[in-house]
């Protein structure tokens, strides 16, 4: 399955359209246990995600790939390769495994500083050492995508990608990437929820965009389809997408997901709603708003 599980939620409160707080620990074991059932077996966590990846080590993950990311490496850092060694060791400790299917830089605009050679062979070292099957970066746009991989090479590249946020396709670099072997993950496809809340309860702090709202919920309206049916099947039209990682706060949610992603198997004609204002497309923004 082109599935993927995101765990943010497992950690801590993730989600502007999350109402059910923190997902509990019997909680966390259900849908994993339901995600077993129906062949999700690619699970994304990171060091920063609070009790993500301690709570996915209690629970047991055999059977998954497991995909976790790296903070920034802290300023005046005595011994980066020393740092990352053991962060990445912790990790896979906390998870009960032996290794990881993926290990991907948060902040891989670090690449570009003085230490940033240092970084590089680190991560190649992990991965020569078997701690590490691939090694990737997770960024914010295709301007990025650009910068990095002119200098360097990953096996696997995690983006956000959705109905709004179509920068991938448009940039031309999901082709690209295709091309190149890279293996691509995309994220945000339900852009932390707001696709799926009702037209009347969109926060007032995206009225700038109601024109998009307008558009969409027309839309699904006009054809009887459920917002969580339209943004998957958007994400799962392009095929050089090799996993859309989702997020939830409940087992209910993600057998919804599931249903939605296999009930659409063709492209649909989802109107285009895409958007290119930063302000909108990358949440860290939307505090400011």
């Amino acid at each position: 399955m082109r599935l993927a599980l995101g765990t943010a939620q497992f950690g801590s409160l993730y989600g502007v359209a999350n109402t059910n707080g923190q997902v509990s620990q019997g909680g966390a074991k259900e849908i994993l246990k339901y995600c077993k059932a129906v062949g999700i077996d690619m699970l994304d966590t990171a060091i920063a995600y609070g009790e993500s990846e301690q709570r996915l080590g209690e629970i047991g993950v055999t059977g998954f790939d497991l995909i976790t990311k790296l903070p920034a490496i802290p300023q005046l850092c005595p011994n980066i390769d020393e740092w990352m060694m053991r962060e990445v060791k912790a990790s896979i400790s906390r998870l009960h495994i032996r290794s990881l299917y993926g290990l991907m830089l948060h902040r891989p605009e670090q690449l570009f500083e003085p230490y940033g050679e240092v970084i590089l062979k680190s991560l190649y070292k992990l991965k020569s050492l078997g701690l590490v099957k691939k090694i990737g970066i997770s960024v914010y746009s295709p301007e990025e995508i650009e910068a990095i991989t002119a200098l360097f090479d990953f096996d696997i590249i995690q983006v956000p990608f959705s109905v709004v946020d179509r920068r991938l396709v448009t940039s031309g670099w999901l082709d690209k990437l295709k091309a190149s072997g890279t293996e691509v993950h995309t994220r945000s496809s339900f852009l932390q929820g707001l696709l799926l809340i009702p037209r009347d309860a969109i926060p007032r702090q995206f009225k700038a965009w109601d024109h998009l709202w307008n558009d969409w919920h027309n839309w699904l309206t006009k054809n009887s389809v459920s917002s969580l049916e339209g943004c998957m099947a958007f994400s799962l039209s392009f095929p050089g997408i090799n996993k859309v990682v989702i997020g939830v706060d409940t087992q209910g949610q993600l057998e919804q997901i599931v249903l939605s992603a296999s009930k659409y198997v063709k492209p649909m004609p989802i109107p285009d709603i895409s958007c290119n204002d930063i302000d909108l497309i990358n949440p860290a923004n939307w505090k400011m708003l």
